[in-house]
């Protein structure tokens, strides 16, 4: 999977909205432990911060390019399209004593 993202989220668009969102849940989840209500919410309006500064910033143009092109597709290696029998490729193991 490593190959196949295509740049998909290394903007910093998507960087600091993600970066705020997980700021917000670390904030709620504290102040959650800790029985503040407040603290709790003002974790929570973080959240939504987060993707409107996102939605923001890839307006501005930091964001991934608008692509018109189709999706990339994989295709078949030449040996994943033959049947292989799984006999043929297997090799013997000998038993340890």
């Amino acid at each position: 999977m490593a190959g196949s993202s295509h740049g998909h989220g290394h903007t910093p668009a998507a960087w600091t909205g993600s970066i705020i969102v997980f700021i917000g849940f670390c904030v709620s989840g504290a102040y959650m432990v800790m029985d503040n209500p407040v603290g709790f919410w003002l974790g929570m309006v973080l959240l939504p911060v987060g993707g409107v500064v996102g939605w923001i910033m890839r307006g501005m143009g930091l964001g991934q390019p608008k692509s018109n092109s189709q999706p990339l597709r994989m295709m078949q290696s030449v040996t994943t399209a033959k049947a292989v029998s799984p006999k043929a490729t297997r090799e013997p193991v000998a038993a340890e004593s």
